[in-house]
């Protein structure tokens, strides 16, 4: 099955469900960077658990705008998510034009696409999933990773290190299933939120695909969010992806609604 011109393109999630402050450029491990003062290192099992937590929620707004810069030129869009715990988002598109009313509705493991330009709903699987959604560098299968970090991931605790100044724990991850987006993480999480500041994600030959950073975090409710997030293809040079989040809201009420099939087409 074949998407429309503007979703036709390869390779978050919201993410993959992932989602400190105020930092303004994107964060970038410094090589010549001295490393925390050594700390009494918490287990990987707890990092992993405030990682999930952080990002744990009963229900979620927020507008989205997106910037996909590809081949020297850069394409914006804006868009309303809502989401409700860790199976289920919608997210409806309000710009450009041409792309306004298209939305898409996770549910578990499923995912679906209404595109009003033909008035039609799609189902996205199989190897539709690894697409860049509307082009950009993050995949539908980024969208669709639900599962907390501490069900998928084992690994090390690799010991302190600096993210642009910022004391983190350098942590390198190995998928303990086949069907993982990225069998392998190398991720720096800020210690005192517990934000994944900085991933390198990579393929199970050890090919680095992306680059995901995290910044600019506010205080929502007493919840640390980042509202900027930089994804860059490492296969295709100079494709990157900036999402900036605002009107970002915990615990607000939602129509059981949204997250239903009806709610596409309406």
């Amino acid at each position: 099955m074949n998407l429309p011109r503007s979703f036709s393109f390869a390779a978050l999630a919201l993410i993959a469900g992932l989602a400190v402050g105020g930092l303004d450029t994107p964060l970038l491990p410094s090589a010549h960077a001295a490393a925390p003062a050594p700390a009494s290192a918490p287990t990987l099992d707890a990092l992993l658990a405030g990682i999930d937590k952080n990002m744990t929620f009963d229900t979620r707004a927020v507008t989205i705008t997106m910037n996909v810069a590809k081949n020297g030129r850069t394409k914006s869009y804006t868009l309303r998510s809502y989401g409700r715990g860790a199976d289920e988002a919608a997210i409806e598109y309000l710009e450009p034009a041409r792309d306004k009313g298209t939305k898409m509705l996770k549910r578990a493991s499923e995912l679906w696409m209404y595109l009003p330009s033909i008035e039609k709903t799609q189902k996205i699987s199989g190897h539709m999933l690894r697409q860049g959604m509307m082009g950009s560098d993050m995949s539908y299968e980024d969208m669709m990773q639900s599962s907390g970090w501490r069900n998928l991931y084992q690994g090390t605790v690799v010991g302190p290190d600096t993210v642009d100044g910022r004391a983190c724990w350098k942590i390198e991850l190995t998928a303990t299933k086949p069907d993982v987006s990225y069998p392998r993480r190398v991720t720096w999480v800020d210690q005192a939120t517990n934000i994944p500041l900085r991933q390198e994600l990579y393929a199970v030959s050890g090919m680095l695909l992306k680059v995901w950073t995290m910044s600019d975090v506010v205080d929502v409710g007493g919840r640390k969010f980042p509202t900027k997030m930089v994804v860059e293809d490492q296969v295709q040079k100079g494709s990157r992806t900036e999402l900036r989040f605002s009107d970002l809201a915990f615990a607000v009420p939602l129509e059981a609604e949204t997250f239903s099939q009806r709610w596409l087409e309406r």
